[in-house]
């Protein structure tokens, strides 16, 4: 069985992120879709937040699991007995700083490969802190988020 891990913060969700999910869960028997607990970060939604509207995002994928994670990508990974590790890539600067982890991860665990997946051309501008930006200031995030997660965003802004 391949089983592959799709980490991230996922702060929140976007419609760029359930594009590689969705191109993941046809490669691999199992994706785990892997929340970041980081406590160097400050995130809008609470990480059972994220993981709840993950789970609402890809519930018709039936291959797809969501859970969180803290400590060493690849401890987890293998915890999960996974060796694979998928990336979203957007643009070339994603590319950069990818590598350099996809390369540590190998170091760490020799066994445990990095697949990059190219965001779809639709998404290559999209990333989580620009939805909350254009949701800070009012903007139509339509398109950007699934539908309930654009009411959790929209809620969560207006307690701010």
């Amino acid at each position: 069985m391949k089983i592959a891990i799709y980490p991230g913060s996922f702060d929140p969700i976007t419609n760029g992120h359930i594009d590689v999910i969705e191109r993941s869960s046809k490669l691999f028997d199992r994706i785990i879709v892997a929340v970041l607990k980081n406590p160097n970060k400050k995130p809008l939604f609470t990480v059972e937040e994220r993981i709840d509207m993950i789970k609402e995002a890809t519930k018709n994928i039936e291959n797809v699991e969501v859970e969180s994670f803290t400590g060493l990508l690849v401890d987890f990974a293998r915890m999960k007995n996974a060796k694979i590790i998928v990336k979203g890539l957007r643009a070339v600067s994603d590319f950069e700083y990818e590598f350099q982890m996809a390369l540590m991860n190998k170091k760490l665990d020799s066994e445990i490969e990095t697949v990059f997946i190219m965001t779809n051309v639709r998404y290559s501008y999209l990333s989580s802190s620009v939805v909350k930006e254009v949701a800070g200031f009012g903007g139509c995030i339509k398109d950007l988020v699934p539908p309930h997660v654009e009411i959790k965003l929209k809620e969560k802004i207006c307690k701010i």
